[in-house]
């Protein structure tokens, strides 16, 4: 090891935060400077397996600074690593455009592997990022060629280790043995109020163990104790998941707050130019020493003489493996035939099931067209009928395994699918109740930021769920679910239409798509045509029944309540047009003559129908128009019966329409 020049890097990279967060007076000093010798090693002494030129090399070691906040250690770590990060952007730190935001944010910049900043998220990341590659692993590896043996690192604090969704996916990873999979614990006993002791007092080492991982505490300022922590956790596949504690001086080099709360945020900025003499850095702001770009052009040169024996490996891998290969390149690529929703074989007439029902149909017929679809439950496959048959269970035994066992942990879910999603090999997808949703809703938001191709089945839709009540009963949550941006949500109305949502979602490479689904049955619209139910609801919205004469009004209708929306109309006679829209986004995507189309804006007198809350339905009623939904809480009774109490009947939807016609 090159002590004196890991030592100077580590010196060098605090600098660059220093100045960074001095310059725009923002940012977080605490995690780059007390972690710089971690970063010294990872990226300058063999720690990460990575090729600067390369960043999206299949073999390469992942990283991820589940401690979003400190992100100028990241930054500054790329930069000297030598990815095309320039210094004018680490300067540009945290201003408008720039390729160095105040939170880490996947595809802004190159080498970042996830967008961070809700704390423990990064861990759920990491742990979704080993078990692909676990996978990837068992399913593409062979005797001859081992084409996958990375290794996953995530950088976090006290902060994320105190977050839920960090606890749901470190058990994950520990049951299912995940051992390629590293922690490295910035554990400096300081959280951003107080001391930490003010709020934990856990053995964390004990903690670990519990859940089945190694654990090992070191000196994290000692650049051998990292190396060598590293080095043991990378070469021992013994089952376990690693975490290396390493004891760390938050703020590290500014004496006035370092080893405080105060040293977490920007507080210490203000002391940069005597921190920087303290450290031994010249006047010169935004220094990096020749020696030191030296070392990392050569750590550089070393590494891409790595990458180029692994590329020799997979050429000849995949002239021997060609089916092996076509498959890998397929999921890399996220290759998804274009003409999906035909492939999907069609319902019997008559159909009607429940859509979750349909969906464990619709899902198995996908798996055999996309074969790097995986798909998840939260202890729920019999309820969610996600399963994908014959495709074995994830697990240490089975590796290549499609169904993951998630347990009850729909955060943890949550944010493993984005880990799996992030490494672009495997299309995630995972299931649970809708009324759940909410114990995800952090990982759907990144997801959706991210533009992460995850896709979500959501069962139990309404209050039509009956005897389980109002705690079960998630009147509010599809609306919830459709204000965030960037989100499709499809709630389908019968097995066609849900054949056309699981495709639409399938095909969708830009963001998330969230599926409703239905426990109740739900009649067939066989009136009009599979195609057309299928080409209507990739669409977002179509006429799913035409009005006989001049129209005079419309009933809009999603999901169960389309069968209401066509009763009333068959009750009102002339002049009613019944429009599904399973997916308000997908609709609005369309082109301003088709929305008109459908949606005629000379016909004001509208009705909207969905069994939850009324508050997205107002774009398209209008001042003129009425809603029959359900702003209030449900009831515990069977289905049917609370349906009928809370008005989601065609007689009501009549009766509201005559109102206004």
């Amino acid at each position: 090891m090159q002590t004196e020049i890991l030592s100077k890097a580590a010196t060098q990279a605090r600098g660059l935060a220093i100045d960074a967060i001095h310059a725009c007076s923002s940012g977080h000093l605490g995690l780059p400077l007390g972690c710089a010798e971690i970063g010294a090693v990872l990226f300058g002494n063999g720690g990460l397996r990575y090729d600067p030129t390369a960043p999206k090399w299949l073999n390469r070691d992942r990283f991820v600074l589940s401690g979003g906040h400190g992100s100028m250690f990241i930054y500054s770590w790329l930069h000297l690593a030598g990815y095309a990060l320039s210094l004018e952007e680490v300067k540009n730190f945290r201003q408008l455009g720039s390729e160095t935001p105040g939170h880490p944010e996947f595809g802004d910049t190159v080498g970042v592997e996830a967008t961070t900043g809700p704390l423990g998220q990064g861990i759920g990341n990491a742990v979704g990022y080993a078990l692909s590659g676990k996978r990837a692993a068992a399913k593409f590896n062979t005797t001859d060629h081992t084409i996958f043996d990375q290794h996953v690192f995530a950088l976090h604090g006290d902060g994320c280790l105190q977050e839920g969704v960090a606890r749901e996916a470190i058990a994950f990873a520990g049951h299912n043995q995940l051992d390629n999979l590293i922690l490295i614990y910035d554990s400096n006993d300081v959280t951003l109020d107080a001391m930490a002791d003010r709020t934990q007092s856990e053995d964390a080492a004990a903690y670990f163990q519990s859940q089945g991982w190694d654990a090992v505490t070191i000196d994290g300022h000692d650049l051998s104790a990292i190396s060598e922590a590293i080095s043991t956790a990378k070469s021992n596949d013994n089952g376990k998941p690693k975490v290396i504690i390493a004891k760390t001086t938050i703020g590290k080099g500014i004496p006035e707050v370092e080893g405080t709360a105060a040293g977490h945020g920007e507080g210490g900025a203000k002391f940069a130019e005597s921190a920087r003499k303290g450290l031994g850095l010249p006047e010169e702001t935004f220094f990096v020493s020749d020696d030191v770009r030296t070392h990392f052009a050569e750590v550089a040169k070393s590494s891409q003489t790595v990458k180029a024996e692994w590329d020799a490996t997979y050429s000849a891998w995949k002239a021997a493996n060609a089916e092996l290969a076509a498959e890998l390149e397929a999921g890399v690529n996220d290759e998804v035939v274009t003409d999906l929703a035909q492939r999907i074989p069609a319902f019997d007439a008559g159909t009607g099931s429940a859509t979750r029902a349909s969906g464990g149909v619709v899902i198995n017929a996908v798996a055999k067209e996309v074969p790097h679809l995986i798909s998840g439950s939260a202890d729920l496959y019999g309820s969610t009928k996600n399963y994908i048959k014959d495709g074995g269970d994830f697990g240490p035994d089975n590796f290549a395994g499609r169904n993951i066992w998630f347990g009850i942990r729909e955060h943890g879910m949550g944010a493993i699918c984005n880990g799996i999603a992030y490494d672009g090999i495997f299309r995630a997808s995972g299931a649970t109740f809708l009324v759940f949703a909410d114990y995800m809703r952090g990982s759907i938001r990144l997801a959706a930021l991210a533009k992460l191709p995850v896709t979500y089945i959501f069962t139990h839709d309404s209050v039509g769920v009956g005897e389980d009540g109002p705690t079960h009963q998630p009147v509010e949550t599809v609306s919830g679910l459709r204000v965030i941006p960037n989100l499709d949500v499809i709630r389908p109305s019968d097995a066609e239409e849900t054949a056309a949502a699981f495709a639409a979602a399938t095909l969708r490479k830009d963001g998330p798509t969230a599926l409703i689904l239905t426990r109740q049955n739900v009649p067939a619209n066989d009136a009009i045509s599979v195609e057309e139910r299928r080409e209507g609801t990739l669409k977002g919205g179509y006429i799913a029944k035409k009005e006989s004469g001049d129209l005079k009004l419309i009933i809009m209708a999603t999901g169960s309540e389309v069968q209401h929306a066509l009763g009333a109309a068959e009750q009102l006679g002339e002049g009613v047009r019944v429009v599904s829209l399973p997916s308000f986004e997908r609709f609005e995507r369309q082109s301003a003559d088709y929305i008109e189309s459908v949606l005629p804006s000379a016909c004001a007198k509208r009705v909207a129908v969905e069994a939850g809350v009324s508050s997205t339905w107002g774009k398209y009623v209008g001042f003129a128009g009425k809603t029959v939904c359900i702003d209030r809480f449900g009831i515990s009774a069977p289905g049917n019966t609370v349906m009928e109490q809370l008005g989601m009947t065609a007689d009501n939807v009549a009766a509201v329409a005559k109102g206004i016609l």
